[in-house]
């Protein structure tokens, strides 16, 4: 045993590593090798630990040297589903105890945007059974997608399916945070017929006006879900339907009619609507600023009316613009459905967190002329100390989105970008705005 390890066992000495992708020069005098005597993972809350040695390359009863340790370090931290990966081996006699500490990355639902062939539970099971530390769900980089993305090529080639598969993070169709999409480049599977589980649906006009944005385009799982919020929700929604189920929607393989040879998809929507709700009211809690019956007459809703949705959603809206016009701009709105199904009557507990009310700070103009930024300071309505409204604010920005005359009278005015910005002080309350002409 040299000195080095003479040292470490006398002090009980811990090396820590520097994280991965920092490369961890050894020094004159580290070990050239020793046996490992454990490996242990810390930090582990979704992967199972052994899953993790095994994906470490390292076992038990192995010599290594340091840089074999560090190659596994790295050899971790590129499978992007741990954000931080360190190690730290403590003396044992002549061996190690190993130690991986881990913090495992953000990952995300997976979608398999056009892949009629298969359910999303059969690719699964095909990622599953192919790649290891495998948990349900995709990291937004790192080895461990390059080897999903190949469990699914090679799902394809079982059945004889040619398309290469990409991937891409981006935005949930429906609801907020995002999704890892999985696709098919290349495929020419079409649309050919889209059918709607319930006679609302199939009567309505509207929606048949706004069918053909997915019917006779390429088959699209993410663009059919964008659909049914964008298009049928709101329909059901607007007359009262507060309950009713959609989709997700079935895609079944069909000869094209215009070409037999070739595959088409049949798309259909289930739908069950469920009742349709009556409008009750709403309990008001927080409100300093604008009173009940303030708040209430905001509404176009009254009781016994039917529960549009829409309408609904609209009455939130309305209340923070309200809000935003007194300077209120940070508040917040919490509104809980207290749904009877006995009587198919819907009420809101409505909880308001007003903040405090600012007031109109400095206005920083960059990109004028000092005539046409004269004009435009003549124009600005609140002046330094007046409470802010967020509604002339956003009304002044329209205009100025190009050069108005209602603003700069016939100065010769010329930019092509506008840019905006609200700069709050949340000590002392108030509000820069900023504009830069280009």
């Amino acid at each position: 045993m040299n000195r080095f390890l003479l040292a470490f066992v006398a002090v009980h000495f811990l090396l820590f590593a520097a994280p991965a992708g920092r490369g961890q020069a050894p020094t004159s005098n580290s070990v050239p090798s020793s046996t490992i005597a454990s490996v242990k993972i810390t930090g582990a809350k979704k992967i199972p630990t052994d899953q993790i040695i095994a994906a470490s390359g390292l076992k038990a009863g192995e010599v290594v040297t340091a840089a074999q340790i560090q190659d596994a370090t790295n050899r971790l931290a590129a499978l992007g589903v741990f954000s931080a990966v360190n190690f730290r081996y403590t003396s044992k006699g002549a061996a190690i105890d190993l130690e991986f500490q881990i913090q495992e990355a953000p990952t995300y639902p997976m979608e398999f945007d056009n892949f009629p062939w298969f359910t999303a539970a059969e690719i699964g099971d095909a990622i599953s059974s192919q790649v290891g530390l495998f948990t349900g769900e995709a990291p937004a980089d790192g080895t461990i997608i390059d080897q999903m993305t190949a469990a699914i090529g090679n799902l394809l080639l079982s059945k004889n399916i040619k398309g290469s598969v990409t991937h891409q993070l981006l935005a949930a169709p429906v609801g907020d945070g995002m999704v890892m999409q999985f696709r098919v480049e290349s495929l020419k599977l079409r649309v050919q017929s889209v059918q709607f589980g319930d006679s609302v649906a199939t009567s309505s006009e509207r929606l048949k006006d706004r069918v053909p944005d997915i019917k006779g385009q390429p088959y699209s799982l993410f663009a059919t879900e964008v659909f049914e919020n964008e298009q049928v929700r709101p329909l059901y929604a607007s007359q009262g339907f507060l309950k009713a189920q959609i989709g997700p929607p079935q895609a079944q393989l069909i000869p094209d009619v215009n070409n037999p040879k070739e595959t088409a998809v049949a798309l259909s929507i289930p739908i069950v609507p469920g009742p349709v709700y009556s409008w009750k009211g709403v309990s008001w809690q927080g409100n300093m600023a604008l009173p009940s019956t303030g708040l209430d007459s905001i509404s176009d809703l009254k009781p016994g009316d039917l529960a549009d949705g829409m309408k609904i959603e609209a009455l939130w809206q309305k209340i923070e613009t309200e809000y935003g016009r007194r300077g209120y701009l940070d508040m917040k709105l919490d509104a809980q459905p207290q749904i009877d199904d006995g009587t198919h009557q819907i009420t809101y507990r409505v909880t308001i967190i007003e903040g405090p009310q600012y007031r109109m700070g400095e206005l920083v103009i960059t990109g004028l002329s000092l005539d046409a930024e004269k004009r435009l300071r003549q124009a600005w309505q609140i002046s330094p100390g007046q409470i802010f409204d967020s509604g002339y604010y956003e009304s002044r920005m329209k205009l100025l989105s190009k050069p108005s005359r209602d603003i700069f009278g016939e100065l010769p005015v010329h930019y092509n970008d506008f840019g905006h910005l609200l700069r709050p002080d949340t000590s002392r309350h108030t509000v820069d705005v900023l504009m830069d002409f280009k």
